[in-house]
């Protein structure tokens, strides 16, 4: 039986700088164990492709150590060359690792890397950009823009402070989405295509979403008063939110969003930003599944 390689990829900002610390105990358990580790930090992304290329070639497990952004940054590259992805949630979300069902204790997760169980899951492209969780447009967006930009709060209060404040200075649009070609018009706060049930570390955003059905699930909030929004925020967290009548499901494998509003709205996949959305009569952004893309340890 050949020894197992790895290569750690860290994001050193990962966590509020958590990351590299994180990785200390798992890598000595798997080198206890006989395998082989490698650890690098990441000096970006245009160096990350080349250092996931390299391991690929050599047949070591690519490991990303980090948040969601960090995941989706190698998942694309990983993809398309074949490989197979490793995640030591080190976050401050860690909504992918969640949804695979990782465990939290570090041990544990080092002795899932060794038994090497493998399974194929969906990947999302948004335009060139691939993504793992979910990509994200309105309220959400600005929610992510504040986590990032928070310093000083404590990490269990990042993402609920966050979106109550994104909630009290949010500017309504009006959205303009096709999935699979079925045009819909719905003046909302927010809308999220997901791949993965979680989004904003725990939040049940989609929760019959699943990794590996092929499908999009995308969720529509109406625009309501800031009042309405704030009440209804708790029920995200255990996915009961999508029984009131203001919100719309979906399912699809393309979707195509622009929206219409006095600001331009933001959006975001996976705790990163990408920009603002188009604005008709600009051609509309391209949301699609990539169905089977990744081979992922979990």
């Amino acid at each position: 039986m050949s020894t197992p390689s790895f290569s750690f990829l860290v994001n050193p900002a990962s966590g509020g700088g958590a990351a590299p610390e994180a990785v200390v105990p798992i890598a000595r358990r798997l080198r206890d164990r006989g395998a082989s580790v490698d650890v690098t930090y990441s000096p970006g992304p245009h160096a990350a492709a080349a250092l996931v290329s390299e391991a690929v070639g050599r047949g070591d497990v690519v490991v990303s150590v980090g948040g969601d952004g960090m995941l989706s940054s190698l998942a694309g590259e990983v993809a398309r060359l074949g490989g197979t992805l490793g995640i030591v949630p080190a976050g401050r979300g860690n909504d992918f690792a969640r949804m695979l069902g990782l465990p939290d204790d570090p041990l544990a997760q080092a002795d899932v890397l060794l038994a090497g169980q493998c399974r194929t899951v969906d990947l999302i492209s948004y335009g060139a950009r691939i993504l793992a969780g979910s990509v994200y447009a309105g309220v959400d967006a600005r929610a992510a823009e504040i986590v990032d930009r928070a310093r000083f709060v404590p990490k269990l209060a990042q993402y609920p402070l966050a979106a109550v404040r994104s909630l009290a200075t949010y500017t309504p649009a009006r959205y303009h989405l096709t999935i699979d070609g079925t045009p819909h018009e719905i003046e909302g706060a927010t809308v999220v295509v997901a791949n993965s049930g979680y989004y904003g570390k725990g939040m049940k955003i989609a929760p019959a979403a699943l990794l590996d059905d092929g499908l999009l699930d995308v969720i529509v909030i109406e625009a309501a008063s800031k009042l309405a929004l704030l009440r209804a925020l708790p029920s995200v967290y255990d996915g009961g939110h999508v029984d009131r009548d203001a919100v719309h499901v979906f399912t699809g494998r393309t979707v195509t969003l622009a929206a219409t509003s006095r600001r331009p709205v933001p959006v975001g996949g996976d705790g990163e930003g990408l920009g603002v959305l188009p604005a008709p009569p600009a051609e509309p952004a391209t949301i699609s599944v990539m169905p089977g893309a990744l081979t992922v340890i979990a």
